[in-house]
């Protein structure tokens, strides 16, 4: 043994890795939860945990064997406490873990080329369409799908199948409209659905100012790997969101860029 310390527990490389290693997870899981409701219950487990490992270093054999049936019995509920937690981290982890630039290169070796026309001619439709309800304080919530389908958020909405155009946007949204209330899904550069029902997020660290529209954005870029577009109706400012993060669009440039991205994804 290379190490002991306080005279009971003997440590090598190799427990010096694995707690290294725990020490990562414990990391991730804390920076993946944190600002959900889920914090507190994953603070009382790893409490729990510590003081499980507490007894059995000084053998305390009745303790140790209580604290073993709960963690035990703990891991069931864990999987349906945390069940939102855990399927937002697969999606996210598949998504990081797929080569973003492979269906680019696919299409392009098939001859397909996705930074087209119809994608050029969508982005000037969408951002013009957004510039406007900006400057007439009119709420909207696009969804820009990508690899994920979203069948059950569409079928929550009203179909539509149009090409994209700033007029149908504007008047999807218009206040007077049957269909301004909800998201608007946009799927392979046309609109498929429009007044559909989104997740809205668990986290409780937005700020203030964020609105449903706001929120049901950022819950569906955390379950998807789709994109919103935000147009508040209070401030007529607009909003991109991806990945769960929101960022504020200080000048219809920026916006084209991000939807450029996003449409050629």
């Amino acid at each position: 043994m290379l190490l002991q310390f306080f005279g009971f527990l003997n440590l090598s490389f190799t427990d010096i890795l694995d707690i290294l290693l725990l020490a990562i997870i414990i990391f991730v899981a804390f920076k993946w939860i944190k600002g959900t409701s889920a914090m507190s219950i994953f603070i009382a487990i790893i409490l729990l945990y510590i003081i499980r490992v507490l007894v059995s270093s000084f053998n305390m054999r009745l303790m140790n064997a209580m604290m073993e049936t709960i963690l035990d019995v703990g891991v069931l509920a864990l999987i349906v406490i945390f069940q939102p937690e855990i399927r937002k981290f697969l999606i996210r982890l598949g998504n990081n873990m797929k080569n973003k630039h492979g269906r680019r290169i696919f299409n392009l070796i098939l001859g397909h080329n996705t930074a087209g026309r119809d994608e050029s001619e969508a982005v000037n439709e969408i951002t013009d369409a957004c510039s406007r309800m900006g400057e007439e304080k009119t709420g909207a919530l696009i969804i820009i799908t990508h690899n994920i389908p979203l069948d059950d958020i569409i079928s929550t909405g009203d179909n539509i199948d149009a090409s994209i155009h700033r007029r149908l946007i504007m008047n999807l949204f218009f206040k007077n409209s049957p269909l301004h209330d909800g998201a608007m899904i946009i799927n392979s550069s046309r609109i498929v659905a429009a007044r559909c029902t989104l997740p809205i997020t668990s986290k409780t660290d937005i700020p203030a100012n964020f609105g449903m529209r706001h929120k049901a954005a950022i819950g569906i870029t955390e379950e998807s790997d789709a994109d919103a577009i935000v147009v508040s109706e209070e401030t007529g400012s607009i909003s991109f969101v991806r990945g769960g993060k929101v960022t504020k669009i200080n000048n219809i440039n920026e916006l084209r860029l991000l939807l450029n991205e996003s449409l050629t994804m």
